[in-house]
């Protein structure tokens, strides 16, 4: 999302967009984005700064770190972000700012809930879904 200063009104200015996560380059091995992130951007200008509030919102399709198995969970985040009104600069990317805030949100682990059984060590059963034949020979 770019923001041109000059179009910056008195009363300030309302942006929506929605990008692709390929766009902001966020797509990992374990983190994918199946639809756009949504962007909603309030702006507003006084003589020396631009201040940005900023919505995100976004599915997040993960793998759950101790079953491997695929789960969705939402992204919501706002923040506010400041830049210096500069004369020899005319558009503000915002689209760097975005993708460290969002990369900053991702957990270490991801867990499908907080009970998740996880994998068996020995032959790699589903704990969630069933007990296996293993269980009682560690």
């Amino acid at each position: 999302m770019k923001i041109n200063i000059n179009q910056i009104l008195p009363e300030g200015l309302t942006l929506e967009e929605d990008a692709a996560s390929s766009t902001l380059d966020l797509d990992t091995d374990i983190i994918k984005f199946p639809g756009p992130i949504n962007i909603k951007a309030n702006v507003t200008r006084t003589i020396e700064v631009v201040t940005v509030n900023l919505t995100l919102k976004a599915l997040m399709s993960v793998n759950c770190s101790r079953c491997l198995n695929e789960f969705s969970i939402d992204l919501k985040k706002s923040l506010k972000l400041n830049y210096p009104v500069n004369s020899a600069v005319q558009t503000i990317d915002l689209d760097p700012n975005i993708r460290e805030e969002i990369i900053l949100d991702y957990p270490v682990r991801f867990l499908c809930s907080p009970n998740c059984k996880g994998l068996c060590l020995k032959c790699g059963q589903n704990l969630n879904q069933s007990r296996c034949s293993c269980e009682g020979k560690r």
